[in-house]
């Protein structure tokens, strides 16, 4: 296995563990009947996203101290698959942002605006990763 395709692997998972953290610490204040306005989501949220950037740095370390790779360095096919799962990726942060724009000329809560902007960078994050193995195992597509 590459040195790209381990740290797919490793977005892939921590993309989704750090987004089960956070719907399991805000949830109950949802479902307890806080309106959510009064939900307190921001640190939550600022602190799984640090924590999946710190998680990602730390576990890549480890992994490469366990299972070193053959060569850090990138060739073209590594290349062509970031391309390729970067515009597939991309296609939910617009989402989001379309989302998070008719939510404000709505005057949705904040709430729910950061909420799908985060729910689409993990969507986003999951389809990236996705994308990429499937290329990986099967190659890029000759479009």
């Amino acid at each position: 296995m590459s040195y790209e395709e381990k740290g797919t692997w490793l977005y892939l998972v921590v993309a989704v563990v750090g987004y089960a953290v956070y719907l399991s610490l805000v949830l109950p204040q949802v479902t307890g009947g806080t309106p959510v306005g009064d939900v307190d989501y921001v640190p939550i949220m600022l602190w799984t996203i640090g924590g999946a950037i710190v998680a990602t740095i730390v576990l890549r370390i480890l992994v490469e101290i366990v299972f070193p790779s053959e060569s850090t360095k990138g060739d073209v096919r590594d290349r062509e698959i970031d391309r390729l799962g970067t515009r597939v990726g991309s296609s939910f942060v617009v989402i989001g942002a379309l989302g998070a724009l008719v939510l404000a000329m709505l005057e949705a809560e904040w709430f729910w605006i950061a909420n799908v902007i985060y729910l689409c960078f993990v969507l986003s994050a999951l389809l990236e990763s996705i994308t990429r193995l499937v290329a990986y195992r099967r190659g890029v597509p000759a479009w």
